[in-house]
């Protein structure tokens, strides 16, 4: 062999270790409800061993949410880690795209010359997100670049407690009912009020077709049957007449985001958060005004509804 041609020759991948990852519950600690769980100790600079995939993967089904602590990676790997998952997702709002990263949707209410450098009101309403595709989101991954000193935490409320604990006559009802998902659903109104909200295009309007989705859905990974609708993206109950739609629509949300199903995250410096859309929907409870909040999201495709 040619020196040149050993000089040429790629250096071989570095052989994935286990590490010494820590997953702790969170409703262990007084007041939680039973979502979430915490990771400690991931280090996403080297290899992940598929053994320790497959066990974040399935505390991700576990839990529903998982807050992974001290996680200081780039976007690169924020990106490489959420394809571990599947196909990314395209948000419509191209324009809060990271630079370099179209994958990344940059949630922050930062002006920068007078413009919004990302979504500020990203998670006003109580939602799943992207479930007004035909692939609705698997989860979604947050990570804290910049946070404020008080406020900007986030809310999840667990769907299959909720489905759980309908009244068996809700759960006939609503058995085999679909619904409408529209990303034009509070839009208009958000804009009415929020700088943070452009105005859509033609091109990204046509991107985002209302779909339809049952009403309860069946988590492709764990076969638990889940409550699918939120206020801020579901508009009407196929084939109801509207005053009908409109007072089971409320009354479901009203039920989902009940206290006991829902837990708080309050943010620590470099948290990432990956939750599970198909199990949670989430809020964001709002930020002081003059306090800067900044963070990366990824959202990962999901299946059809089912």
């Amino acid at each position: 062999m040619s020196l040149s041609a050993a000089v040429d020759r790629p250096a071989p991948a570095p052989t994935p270790v286990r590490q010494n990852i820590d997953i702790r519950p969170l409703h262990a600690q007084a007041g939680r409800s039973r979502l979430g769980a915490e990771v400690l100790g991931l280090d996403l600079s080297k290899p992940l061993a598929d053994a320790d995939f497959r066990r974040i993967h399935q505390a991700h089904l576990d839990h529903h949410v998982l807050v992974f602590r001290d996680l200081r990676i780039t976007p690169a790997q924020q990106v490489e880690f959420s394809r571990r998952f599947g196909p990314l997702q395209i948000h419509v709002l191209s324009q809060f795209a990271l630079a370099g990263h179209p994958e990344i949707l940059i949630v922050s209410n930062i002006k920068e010359n007078g413009q919004p450098i990302g979504l500020g009101d990203a998670g006003h309403y109580w939602h799943s997100d992207l479930s007004y595709v035909e692939k609705p989101s698997l989860g979604s991954m947050l990570h804290a670049q910049e946070l404020p000193a008080e406020g900007g935490d986030t809310l999840f409320a667990d769907q299959h407690a909720a489905y759980e604990a309908l009244p068996e006559k809700t759960k006939q009802r609503i058995a085999h009912l679909r619904a409408e998902h529209s990303y034009l659903c509070k839009y208009e109104e958000l804009r009415a009020r929020s700088p943070w909200r452009p105005k859509l295009t033609p091109e990204q309007i046509a991107k985002v077709p209302p779909h339809v989705h049952p009403v309860v859905r069946t988590h492709p990974e764990t076969g638990r049957q889940a409550l699918f609708v939120s206020e801020h993206f579901t508009t009407r109950i196929v084939g109801l007449p509207e005053d009908e739609s409109r007072a089971l629509l409320d009354e479901l949300f009203t039920h989902s985001t009940r206290d006991e199903f829902v837990y708080r995250h309050r943010w620590q410096a470099h948290d990432m958060v990956f939750w599970d859309n198909r199990s949670v929907m989430h809020l964001a409870a709002g930020t002081p005004e003059h306090l800067r909040r900044k963070l990366y999201r990824t959202t990962i495709e999901g299946d059809i509804v089912f």
